[in-house]
């Protein structure tokens, strides 16, 4: 922020001098240009326009948002590089076969429209990745667990992986409950998922919520340890199919 005189017009619009307003609060000023800039993008976020690849339109179509988790919310999806050339985004444009989706952080489209929840899509994008990014949304439209991304330092100070602890029980069981519904064949890492649910091997919810990080670390250790066990099921049960690239390692 360029260096404001005391007697200069306030920039947060008050109309008063500076030394009169934010003069001692300049952390205040940087955090409403913050919350402007983002609503600004969450304006044009919301007018890119709405897109259906692949089964999107029958996948959504077939869920009662409302009835499942009891919020009357609308998921809308869009364009993947599209939104990407909006963020301005440095990361690497996803290439036009892929299949690949990323759920709009809320803090950007909350203003704009607060009951719709946005999903940047790819033209290729397969039926596991649809219903993997939708079974996180149910989960946290139904208030067991936050959206993706949350325990990012837990990850970092524990060396839990961040993918065990985005993905817990009640996700895994979204994600059965989706797979079934729509005859879904799930991808080589969504497979994992599943057979961790089946057995009973996931983190849950309420475990990773509270954070006590022994006991985290403790879980954590026997997946890796029942992913060593039965590496040669798990490894007959992904080959093939999109994504693997090779056995399980523990």
């Amino acid at each position: 922020m360029k260096k404001i005189g005391r007697n200069d017009p306030c920039p947060c619009g008050s109309g008063k001098k500076f030394k009169k307003c934010h003069l001692g609060r300049e952390d205040e000023l940087i955090l409403k240009k913050i919350e402007t800039s983002q609503e600004e993008l969450g304006k044009k976020i919301v007018k890119l326009p709405e897109v259906h690849y692949g089964r999107s339109r029958e996948i959504l179509n077939g869920i009662d948002i409302q009835k499942l988790t009891g919020k009357a919310v609308g998921i809308k999806f869009f364009n993947q590089r599209e939104y990407l050339k909006l963020l301005g985004s440095k990361q690497e444009l996803p290439d036009k076969n892929s299949s690949a989706s990323q759920i709009v952080n809320l803090n950007k489209t909350k203003r704009s429209a607060p009951n719709n929840i946005y999903i940047a899509i790819t033209p290729n994008i397969n039926d596991s990745t649809l219903i993997h990014q939708l079974a996180h949304i149910l989960v946290f439209l139904e208030g067991s667990f936050p959206l993706p991304g949350m325990y990012t330092q837990i990850s970092e100070e524990t060396g839990i992986p961040i993918e065990q602890l985005d993905h817990p029980k009640e996700f895994g069981d979204w994600l059965d409950s989706l797979r079934k519904q729509f005859n879904v064949e799930l991808d080589a890492e969504d497979k994992i998922i599943s057979f961790l649910n089946e057995n009973s091997v996931l983190l849950k919810g309420e475990e990773i919520k509270k954070q006590d990080t022994q006991t985290l670390i403790s879980h954590s250790a026997q997946i890796f340890n029942f992913l060593k066990v039965h590496q040669k099921e798990i490894d007959s049960l992904i080959k093939g199919r999109e994504g693997y690239i090779g056995s399980v390692e523990s």
